[in-house]
């Protein structure tokens, strides 16, 4: 079904306006259009790139982008009808299927990146000399940017088709097994979405026995994903190796556009501080639950003495609107659109897979919001950064299908700035000290997962594949290095008992998008750099700009798109800059809770 059930009158999205069903006739009439204009693309241009003149050259190009629409509804409408029924066989065969066919009628078009590479720069300017073909100058430079990384073509073929029964077949294992688990406290039953819900409760009981469950079942099925990790991690170093890759994160480096100097810049800063960020927070943390230590599972605990504020679904959209129009009224109506159309799956149904996403099958038309919503403050937030998301999205919608890409370090910029303006928003509203001190703990709490947490992760992933080349790894192994990696971020206020130690397994980015963690600790130190020019003063029309700066993530480049903001992150001082933020707001903390002898 592709028009979702409404469940306790929380909204759910109609994705109609892709495929009216699985059983829709037209998305077999538009696999046999993208079988057949790939057979007629390979027929018309291969062999023949080097003859086309800049008219024949924007042709080629419309063709490509009639294609990149053709794939994007029909894998997007695939996957967005999976997730919120993974235990419904017939929608995980129709996702399969719908992947496996457009990665078979893909095949003809193998031989097009291999014979643009091999035109000399002469023939790409004359191309760009044209008006209309300069509009993919973008898309351009991203396939260009491969050139040295490209096999031959009979070799690309293969590495295609065995995509779905290799590393994807690995990733829809994993998923499937994990979206299927059942946990069981107090003799209830949960899903993953109600699980982690308990792991916030304000009892430390439930929460232990909530992340003591998780972990269990986790250890219970390690041997299996223990299994999954090796073969994914093996699969990307034969293909890592076979294109020249130096390093595991390299072939993620060279999709964002970040130097490996860059990042290894950005995870030793972090490094650096983590303990005068995590450390030093944790610490505060401790002592308002009134314990030594800090059980891991306590992290996200709300403080003793907060309110328990539940938000009803319409107190939380008013409350994200609120921040995002007093920022920008031109990005609060972008915002609006959200919830005056069916484009927000809200509630958590069984079957539907854990956490939040948004997902834009189509970079020229809306993306779709996906929610686990239960009224906790931690949600409001949630729909706060997937907003951000949605919105980054419908800023750029005039680029073009082939020039738009996802940039993970800048992908994340908007929807952790989105979280900020929110935040803030809720903060200044605020009278009483212990409720801002509630406020700002929660919020150090998230930007401590986002920037720090998610750089232990990544050392977590690189010495794991660096690990990997010598042999399968061991389920406790891998527990070792996740304890040693958290254990070394958090610092010695949180206790990393034998409750954690299966915990990596659940973190899906390390099956399905190896080294895309750092992006989250990359956007949150822009985020707070860009949100410490704001509260300077220094840059007119900061909104207006910002919102350029969204406009333009895919398609320009670091610099330009920060100069505005006299950023630069190719300065060693910039991730600095933005950790500054984090350690300010545990400045205030310390001076709140010394005000209020806490």
């Amino acid at each position: 079904m592709s028009k979702q059930q409404v469940k306790n009158n929380l909204p759910a999205w109609d994705l109609s306006d892709l495929y009216k069903g699985i059983d829709d006739p037209n998305i077999n009439k538009d696999l046999e259009t993208y079988r057949k204009t790939t057979l007629s693309f390979a027929k018309k241009y291969k062999g023949k790139l080097g003859s086309l003149s800049p008219d024949e050259a924007l042709k080629m190009f419309k063709v490509k982008e009639k294609l990149a629409i053709l794939g994007g509804r029909l894998g997007g409408f695939a996957y967005l009808n999976m997730s919120t029924q993974m235990k419904n066989s017939e929608a995980m065969r129709f996702y399969q299927n719908i992947s496996e066919k457009l990665t078979d009628y893909a095949k003809p078009m193998v031989f097009f990146s291999l014979e643009f590479n091999a035109l000399p720069e002469a023939k790409i300017k004359e191309w760009l000399k044209d008006k209309k073909v300069a509009f993919y100058k973008p898309y351009i430079k991203r396939i260009r940017k491969y050139k040295k990384y490209e096999l031959s073509e009979p070799v690309e073929e293969i590495l295609l088709e065995k995509s779905i029964t290799s590393s994807e077949a690995w990733v829809r294992l994993y998923e499937e097994i994990s979206s299927r688990l059942e946990y069981h406290v107090d003799g209830k039953t949960y899903n993953d979405a109600e699980i982690s819900k308990l792991t916030l409760d304000a009892d430390p009981k439930v929460r232990h026995a909530a992340g003591a469950e998780i972990n269990r079942v986790y250890k219970q099925n390690s041997p299996l994903f223990t299994l999954v990790y090796n073969m994914i991690i093996k699969d990307k170093a034969i293909e890592d190796e076979k294109r020249g890759f130096a390093k595991p994160v390299s072939a993620r480096n060279l999709a964002e556009d970040v130097p490996d100097k860059v990042v290894d810049a950005l995870a030793q800063t972090v490094k650096a501080n983590y303990k005068n960020l995590a450390h030093r927070f944790y610490k505060l943390k401790a002592k308002w639950l009134g314990v030594k230590k800090i059980s891991y599972w306590d992290r996200n605990a709300p403080l003793p003495f907060s309110s328990d504020i539940h938000y009803e679904w319409n107190d939380a959209v008013k409350t994200v609107l609120n921040g995002y129009y007093n920022f920008s009224p031109k990005l609060g109506k972008i915002a609006q659109d959200f919830f005056d159309h069916p484009w927000i799956d809200v509630p958590p149904r069984d079957g539907k897979r854990s956490g939040a996403y948004c997902s834009g099958p189509l970079a020229t038309k809306h993306p779709y919001l996906f929610l686990n919503f239960v009224g906790k403050q931690n949600d409001v937030l949630t729909l706060a950064h997937e907003l951000g998301h949605g919105c980054h999205h419908q800023l750029r919608t005039k680029n073009g299908e082939l020039n738009e890409t996802s940039r993970m370090t800048t992908e994340e910029v908007a929807s952790v700035f989105g979280e900020m303006l929110v935040f803030q928003d809720m903060l200044k509203n605020l009278d009483d000290d212990k409720d801002k001190l509630c406020l700002i703990a929660s919020k150090v709490g998230d930007m401590l997962n986002t920037a720090v947490r998610q750089i232990a992760f990544h050392f977590f992933e690189t010495r794991a594949h660096e690990e990997r080349k010598s042999g399968e790894l061991s389920e406790e192994r891998l527990a070792d290095i996740w304890q040693e990696e958290m254990g070394e971020s958090l610092g010695e206020y949180v206790e990393m008992g034998d409750d954690t130690r299966y915990i990596w397994s659940m973190v899906g980015h390390f099956f399905f998008l190896p080294f895309y963690v750092y992006a989250y600790s990359f956007a949150d130190c822009l985020v707070n750099s860009l949100y410490q020019v704001k509260m300077e003063g220094n840059v007119e029309n900061f909104a207006d700009k910002y919102l350029k700066l969204l406009s333009q993530t895919a398609i320009g480049e670091y610099e330009d798109i920060l100069r505005p903001f006299n950023l630069n992150p190719n300065n060693p001082d910039f991730w600095q800059k933005g950790l500054n933020l984090i350690s300010s707001y545990i400045d205030e903390l310390e001076r709140l809770d010394k005000k209020l002898k806490l």
